[in-house]
This record gives C-alpha cells, structure tokens and sequence, in this order.
C-alpha cells in the first residue's frame, strides 16, 4: 500500500529577496525585468509579473545582506492550510504564525532542515488592475507592459542545501510535495532534487551546497513564453550592462530552457520558458540522474560554469571585502568577477 498523494498546496506564491542596493535591484526588475510596482511598505516594495493573478510575486527588502528572505505557497483551501500546518507543527520546525502582510492573510512560517524560511497561506488578494494597466483580453491579469524582458509570471527558485536528501524528505512527508527528478552522485548523497506541488514538472528545486554553510540561495526565475523570448532577453540584458552568468541554452534536467543573470543586490536570476514540461502522471516515478550523466553537462553539450557551483547568496565570508565582512554587505558584481566568481 502507498500513501495517497497530499495535494494541500495549490503553487508557488511568491519571494522575498534581499538586497543590499534597494534602489538599483528595484530598477532592474522594473526597467530590464519588465515587473510592475504593486506597492510598499517599510523596507520593502512589492512587484509583480504582468500575468500573475496574485498581487505580488516578489518582495524586494532593502537589507545589509542579499539572499533569501523568504519562499511562500499558497494552500488549496483553508482546511488545507490547517492540515499542513498541523503537520508543520509536529515537525520541529515551525515558527509560527506572521499576520499583517502585504497582499495575503495570515502565513504560517517555518523553517527546512537547512535553515531556509518558507511560509504557507491561502487568503490572497487578486490583482485589479488600474485603468491604465487594464488588459484587452480579460482572461489575463494586466497589460502586457511592452518593457524589458516582460516577463509573465514567477514560475520557480532554487535554494542551496548541505543536505540535500533531508530537505526533500521534509517537503515530502510535511507538505506532499512530490519528487519528479533528482542527482544522485557515486557516493549515495543527493546533489540536487526538483519538486512539484501541482502539474508543472517542478516548482522549486534544492542543489548542494559546496561550503557546508545553510540557508542560502541559488536563484529565482521568471517565465516567458518561448526561447525566442529569452534570446530577446539575452539581448535586453546586454544593451542594459547586465552581467550574463550564463546560457541562453538547454538544461538536461527538466529540459528548461534558461538564461542566467545577476540582478544588482547580487543575486541571480534566471528567464526561462513557460511549461516546459508537464507531468501528468499520478504515479510518476523520479528521474535519477548519475554523476557521471552530470558530468556530460546541459543537454546540447555546454559543460555547467564553476560559478553555478559557487555563487550563492548571501556571500561567503571569503569572498568579501574586510569592509563588506564588517557591514555584512554582498559583494557587488564587479567584486566577484574580480575573485573569479562571475568569470
């Protein structure tokens, strides 16, 4: 007998990110990026992509550091909310109710066996946009904003673990998530797993992290509708002096097609395609990767840049300056081409 699936959480809502340069972070995503500004509050300002239905995706938090602030789900209804906090408060984990927030009702917040804060919810408001931001066709959330990248909606992130099997063994048993591919290395440990809590082949994916330090962040990603568009987007972030980590090209896992940057906080940001792949089957059972298939690199040949390895947020104490190590500042762009981070 296997347990039935929980499907208690409906998607991927939105993130906080940090960064240690507000107003240059909040131009990037608006100018280059194509988001909207939703509103703010204290520290924070709220943006949206033009198609997503929720009044935010992301929060922006000026802070002294880059990173994650936090990752939020929303629930499939409020008594599947109440089960998988429950749960939550059975794992050890819990933090414990965040009332007040920008967008949606009250978020129970916890932390994964790695230190990452994550939040669940269900009361949200729906996006209404103004007569200037009214759509043509009423099935779509805004006016396509004709600037930037446009991007249409937040699809996924990807955050560092030490351990990466004990993170997905949490989103498992806790919250029903279900595994669709993963990396196993020789030695047994897993090098990366892909998770999905609705038909997209993954909502969030955790990779190893390299130095033995939790809680940082790889990236966040925001989708487009067609690799024609990410290559637009290649050229969007070359006219506007945008560091490209890497790509346009194909991953082998999952098989999105991607494009790596790093906003002005320092912390990276991928485009990608919209519903790359879709998995349909109930009982899907996991792709595993070998690390000797990783080693061949994406799927047409690019071998993976070293930075993907070591680049992460917030920095490493080494890769900062003595004045960034005191005033726990990121290092900007320039800073970790100069130490061979971004090279």
């Amino acid at each position: 007998m296997h347990d039935e699936p929980i499907m208690d959480l409906a998607h991927l809502g939105h993130l906080e990110l940090l960064t240690p340069k507000p107003e240059e972070s909040l131009r990037f995503f608006v100018d280059v990026m194509g988001m909207t500004e939703s509103g703010r509050r204290g520290d924070s300002v709220y943006l949206r992509a033009w198609d997503d239905y929720e009044t935010y995706s992301l929060q922006l938090t000026g802070s002294n550091t880059s990173g994650l602030g936090h990752a939020a789900f929303r629930a499939r209804s409020p008594q599947a909310l109440q089960r998988r906090v429950k749960a939550l408060e059975d794992s050890g984990l819990a933090i414990g109710w965040h009332e007040n927030e920008f967008g949606h009702g009250p978020g129970f917040r916890f932390r994964d066996p790695d230190g990452h804060v994550l939040e669940i919810y269900y009361e949200t408001e729906w996006y209404n946009a103004p007569p200037e931001l009214r759509p043509a066709l009423k099935n779509q959330a805004q006016r396509f904003p004709a600037r930037g990248a446009n991007v249409r909606r937040l699809d996924h992130f990807n955050c560092l673990a030490v351990d990466v099997q004990a993170n997905r063994l949490f989103f498992e048993k806790y919250l029903g998530f279900r595994n669709t591919e993963r990396i196993v290395l020789n030695d047994g440990t897993e090098a990366g797993m892909w998770l999905t809590c609705t038909n997209k082949s993954y909502d969030f994916a955790y990779t190893k992290e390299e130095h033995g330090v939790g809680g940082r962040f790889h990236h966040i990603t925001y989708a487009l509708d067609s690799r024609e568009a990410i290559l637009v987007a290649a050229d969007i972030f070359l006219e506007n002096g945008v560091f490209i980590e890497t790509g346009p090209h194909k991953h082998a896992v999952q098989q999105t097609f991607f494009l790596y940057v790093y906003e002005p906080g320092g912390n990276r940001v991928e485009v990608a395609n919209a519903g790359a792949r879709l998995v349909l089957a109930p009982d899907w059972k996991p792709i595993v990767w070998t690390e000797e298939e990783r080693k061949k690199g994406q799927a047409w040949g690019l071998k993976t840049i070293e930075s993907f390895h070591t680049h992460g947020t917030p920095p490493l104490p080494e890769y900062m300056t003595k004045g960034e190590a005191e005033t726990g500042a990121t290092a900007g762009v320039d800073d970790l081409s100069e130490k061979g981070i971004a090279s």
